[in-house]
């Protein structure tokens, strides 16, 4: 087995452990749950963490340059060997994004409307999750539920920053400074997307305007072939239709 076969079999397995991961990290975070579920809650997570170890240990040893692998992989390994960390939990969902970039279709601009889609969906509830973990207990907190904390997260993506709401601690202004640089990116792709298909259509309109400019010409130079036509036989003669009308070239 190669790299590229143990990826494509365990992709999507890891993406619903993902998604599992977020609903138990959600719960975790919005009700604070005490006791029995509290422990099925750590339980699900720590046995998530294991699976992405395993995926993580899998890839290093099946690269075949595993050096230049380790290299360009960094954030992988962030996400297996800072567990402890609650909020860098969520850079597990880095493996989510990864697959939905895959299922917008063959056509670029479907596979970027849909990466942006899940993007800004995912990095927004990510980011307003991670801030009210961090921030509902600090001193002078402004974000101390889930609603404030979903608010601030559009506006601060959007680059909008109406500022009713804003993080105090280290932790949660790195993360204000991540999610705003995300929202630059993604309004990006937005821009790039919008003025491909603005170019697209313009060139699409510009072509079926000459089409149409020709189809015109070219029955407009019929119709004189046949008025010269009538004319010379009204008149006893005769004449091809290149003697009659001679289209110039270009």
């Amino acid at each position: 087995m190669n790299q590229a076969t143990w990826e494509a079999r365990v992709e999507w397995p890891l993406a619903g452990a993902a998604i599992l991961f977020l609903i138990a990290y959600s719960v975790q975070v919005i009700s604070q749950p005490a006791s029995t579920l509290a422990t099925i809650l750590t339980s699900v997570i720590w046995i998530i963490w294991s699976a992405f170890l395993i995926d993580y240990a899998a890839r290093l040893y099946l690269a075949e340059r595993r050096r230049r692998w380790f290299i360009r992989n960094i954030h992988e390994l962030l996400i297996v060997a800072l567990p402890m960390l609650r909020p860098l939990r969520l850079l597990r969902l880095i493996t989510l994004l990864r697959t939905l970039h895959k299922i917008g279709g063959h056509a670029l601009r479907g596979r970027l409307i849909t990466y942006v889609i899940a993007s800004v969906t995912i990095l927004s509830y990510v980011a307003a999750l991670t801030v009210l973990d961090v921030e509902r207990n600090a001193a002078g907190a402004t974000i101390t539920s889930m609603g404030d904390a979903l608010w601030w997260a559009m506006a601060t993506i959007t680059t909008v920053g109406y500022g009713d709401f804003y993080p105090v601690t280290v932790i949660g202004r790195l993360i204000a400074v991540a999610l705003m640089i995300g929202g630059i990116a993604v309004l990006g792709v937005v821009t790039a997307t919008l003025a491909s298909w603005l170019v697209e259509s313009v060139a699409a309109e510009t072509t079926a305007e000459v089409e149409s400019g020709d189809q015109a010409l070219q029955k407009e130079l019929t119709e004189v072939k046949e008025q010269l036509r009538l004319l010379l036989e009204s008149n006893g003669t005769t004449a091809d239709d290149d003697a009659l009308v001679q289209r110039p070239s270009r």
